[in-house]
């Protein structure tokens, strides 16, 4: 009877021990599983080499590595309704921290090695760049199949949706030409500032973000190059988008600042005209927005092209200037094109003057840094002492919006 009572208790105290031990042992199986994969995943999205290039560049203080639990907690488990945002490279996800931080999660898609690369190079990219009119890199997430950069919050969208789209506020005049400069100072700075210039090679109005205060916000860095200081250009796989694409980089591979010059002025017109840089639905000679606009500069047409509701008296001398400006920067050779410090500096003379028209600049400061905008009107040949004149008579002969 003891013996048995003996062997009840055994049995019992067996069946208790298994009970307890198989789920903490499957627990720590599944836990163990769980960290090679993560582990598995950080070696994948090149988390190793990511570390060791920002410790060398002194930029591992400035990024911070977020696991995937904060996260999934941030955007409810990547819930649909955090959507604000899909495109060719993936989602972008809104989060809030749990300090109440809102930021802006961008999910690759399914990575390949060339994606790989793009990913790091951005990584490394914004961990150099620190300048109020770029969109800044919090962090990254690694330890997941896909990759996930965590960066601040822009809240009021893209450039180009509020250009182009019925529902977006209609920018002013003043807010566009902010915008413009603000774009310039902020790729001037990426050419001649940073310790290694920096190409962004994809400059267009999607890639442009406005914050709460409708400040410019330059974002994707996905495929941007650092240029050697020893070097003023660099053959690369063309990359970039139709429309915006420098020509002259797209037949030569030669990748140099002069094409972010170029597709800046893309951006320039437009803002003034408010038309897509390419539109299938317009004419075979209307398509491509850039050609299109040099062409209606050369007969003259200029104000045709641009926004009906900008064309007024106190507008028109800056409207011409900036008109010529971009013209100056989609020449087709790169080597005609102004430099992004020379068209900041033009951008920035011209809202100096428009913000403090009482203030008389020197004569010589008063001249503009790229050419005159009384050209436009003759092609820049010819004989151009009438010009005053002529300008005069087709001002007084439009019919201003009041």
């Amino acid at each position: 009877m003891i013996d048995l009572y003996i062997c009840y208790v055994g049995t019992s105290f067996c069946i208790l021990f298994l009970l307890i031990c198989i789920p903490w042992l499957y627990f720590i199986t599944r836990k163990r599983k769980f960290m090679r994969l993560k582990e598995k995943y950080f070696r994948q999205n090149g988390g190793f080499l990511l570390q060791q290039q920002l410790t060398s560049n002194g930029g591992s203080k400035l990024l911070k590595i977020f696991s995937t639990e904060e996260l999934k907690l941030a955007t409810n488990n990547f819930n649909e309704e955090c959507i604000i945002g899909r495109g060719g490279q993936g989602i972008v996800y809104k989060g809030i921290l749990p300090n109440h931080q809102a930021v802006a999660i961008k999910m690759s898609r399914i990575m390949d090695q060339s994606q790989n690369e793009q990913f790091i190079n951005e990584v490394l990219i914004l961990t150099q760049i620190n300048h109020r009119n770029v969109v800044k890199l919090l962090g990254c997430c690694l330890e997941i199949e896909v990759p996930l950069l965590v960066y601040e919050y822009v809240s009021n969208g893209t450039l180009f949706y509020h250009i182009h789209q019925n529902n977006g506020i209609l920018l002013s005049w003043e807010d566009r030409l902010r915008i413009a400069t603000e774009t310039a100072s902020a790729l001037a700075y990426l050419h001649s500032t940073v310790s290694t210039p920096i190409i962004h090679r994809d400059i267009k109005s999607t890639n442009i973000l406005l914050d709460e205060n409708y400040t410019t916000k330059i974002s994707d860095f996905g495929v941007s190059r650092l240029l050697p200081m020893n070097q003023s250009q660099i053959t690369t796989l063309v990359q970039g988008t139709l429309g915006y694409l420098d020509p002259e980089y797209f037949h030569t591979s030669q990748l140099t600042e002069k094409s972010d010059v170029y597709s800046f002025g893309v951006v320039l017109i437009e803002l003034l005209t408010s038309k897509k840089p390419l539109c299938f639905e317009r004419s075979q000679e209307q398509r491509n927005l850039a050609t299109y606009f040099i062409s209606s500069m050369k007969e003259n047409c200029l104000f045709e092209m641009i926004e009906n509701r900008f064309v007024d008296e106190k507008n028109v001398d800056e409207l011409c200037v900036v008109a010529e400006l971009a013209k100056r920067c989609l020449s087709i050779k790169g080597e005609e094109r102004p430099t992004m410090e020379e068209v900041a500096m033009e951008l920035q003379r011209l809202r100096k003057s428009k913000n403090h028209p009482w203030i008389q600049p020197m004569e010589e400061e008063s001249v503009s840094l790229l050419s005159k905008p009384l050209e436009l009107y003759h092609g820049g040949d010819g004989d151009t002492s009438n010009q005053p004149t002529l300008l005069k008579d087709m001002i007084l002969s439009m019919n201003f919006p009041r």
